[in-house]
């Protein structure tokens, strides 16, 4: 198995794919996607109940999409802003929601704890600089509208540059916010890792086996998964492939694949980190409009990364999209700005597809008529919250009757919304990266807030 090109995918070794499947199968449980969403899964239904037939199918190896690519945040963050849950759903579902995820920062790292996963993971929070004063004026106004929800200082704060000496630093920073509630992990060790104990458990997972239909149950007939070679027929088939949806029959609507891509450069030395801090190993971002993330990693190297590759029309997934040598260009140029005594070589360049829904909402959904179930489109916070929509799948099999924390969130079974045909999208998400691009180049020149800032927020509305 040729692995993708990735710092994670490159310590952990060689690796060989489970064997596919070539026989009919009847189970109970039937998952298409051998992910964080999928494995944690597999782990839930098993955890509550030991008896179930629970069937993991993957294309290619576990933890080959973004489970095993990713930035390695175990954060409480979430995609769509908090006025928006706020406004759709209620105060009340928006506190729940927000100490849930807080908790499942902890309750997570316990996990890999109990099924023996080393995954470098350490609890040191994250750290959002604002480097200009229209990116302190955000993150204050953020912040201000925290407090109004009942955020308090605990949970998320203000560091004032003198402060920032003692947790992390990067170069002009003028203040950051920083919360306790995330991890570092190593992305690739989690997913394999998971992968292992979910069969200790008595899960069965094929890889290099590619779904190419699921055909709903009726009133007659048990809902089934079509490969290539063989069928499986089961009481429930849960579609957990995130970013590769598109590629599914008539699903090119439902999320759309955004790239996201990453850097990381050779271990660097105890003497430089002493300079920036990250003792305590927080993750770290900004204030900026086009997204970026890092993290020390447990050998010392800085693995960064950030949004900017275009959306591919049609909504299209192919692997010669997880390089982009003009995105890879500006984040080592971007390190380089946060970090001007960089002076380690860039060793790993790689990307990969994210889902993301047109309301920025995760979703999680099970018809017991139909046996259809399915979560994803966490638009890049996805470590955590596959974790969290995991454990509502598995209540919501297992105890459909049984309102539990998960099960009440406001995002399970919500409302959702399909993209617009093309080139609706293409031209709209595009316009938004451009958007996202220009404005940031604005408030770094004349440190002042872009008028391309209320238009991204238009454009990215509801």
């Amino acid at each position: 198995m040729t692995a993708p090109p990735s710092l994670w995918w490159s310590q952990i070794g060689e690796v060989s794919p489970r064997p596919s499947l070539h026989d009919d199968l009847d189970v109970d449980v039937a998952i298409v996607g051998g992910g964080y969403t999928g494995l944690w899964t597999a782990r839930e239904l098993l955890r509550r109940d030991p008896q179930l037939r629970v069937v993991v199918l993957e294309a290619r190896v576990c933890g080959f999409g973004a489970s095993g690519r990713n930035g390695g945040w175990v954060s409480a963050l979430f995609p769509a802003p908090a006025s928006t849950i706020v406004s759709r759903f209620g105060r009340d579902a928006f506190t729940h929601q927000r100490r849930l995820l807080q908790d499942a920062v902890g309750s997570l790292g316990e996990a890999t704890h109990v099924d023996g996963i080393e995954c470098d993971y350490v609890r040191g929070g994250t750290v959002t600089f604002a480097r200009t004063r229209a990116q302190v004026e955000r993150g204050r106004r953020d912040l201000a509208q925290a407090r109004e929800l009942g955020v308090d200082e605990e949970d998320l704060r203000w560091l004032e540059p003198e402060e920032l000496r003692g947790v992390a630093m990067v170069e002009g920073a003028r203040g950051a916010a920083y919360s306790p509630h995330c991890a570092r992990i190593h992305p690739a060790r989690l997913v394999r890792g998971l992968a292992d104990a979910v069969e200790r458990r008595g899960a069965t997972i094929f890889e290099d086996t590619r779904v190419t239909k699921i055909l709903a149950g009726t009133s007659s007939r048990r809902v089934q998964v079509l490969t290539h070679h063989a069928t499986v027929r089961a009481q429930y088939v849960i579609r957990a492939t995130e970013g590769f949806t598109p590629t599914m029959g008539h699903q090119r609507r439902d999320l759309v694949p955004l790239y996201s891509l990453m850097v990381a450069t050779a271990p660097l030395s105890d003497a430089w980190w002493r300079e920036y801090g990250f003792e305590r190993f927080p993750t770290f971002s900004d204030e900026r409009h086009l997204l970026i993330y890092g993290q020390r990693t447990a050998d010392n190297r800085l693995a960064f990364g950030g949004r900017g590759s275009p959306y591919h029309f049609g909504s299209t997934v192919e692997p010669r999209y997880d390089a982009d040598e003009g995105v890879f260009t500006r984040l080592a140029a971007t390190l380089h700005e946060l970090f001007p005594t960089l002076d380690s070589p860039i060793t790993h360049q790689w990307g990969g597809p994210l889902g993301m829904p047109r309301n920025r909402l995760p979703s999680v959904t099970v018809d017991h008529d139909t046996g259809l179930a399915a979560a994803g489109g966490y638009t890049g916070d996805g470590v955590t919250l596959s974790y969290v929509c995991a454990n509502a799948l598995a209540d919501l099999i297992v105890s459909p009757t049984t309102p539990t924390p998960y099960s009440a969130l406001p995002f399970v079974h919500g409302p959702s919304r399909r993209w617009e045909p093309e080139p609706l999208r293409w031209l709209g998400i595009n316009a938004g990266i451009g958007l996202a691009t220009y404005a940031d180049r604005y408030e770094q020149r004349h440190d002042g807030e872009s008028r391309a800032s209320t238009w991204l927020s238009r454009l990215m509305g509801p």
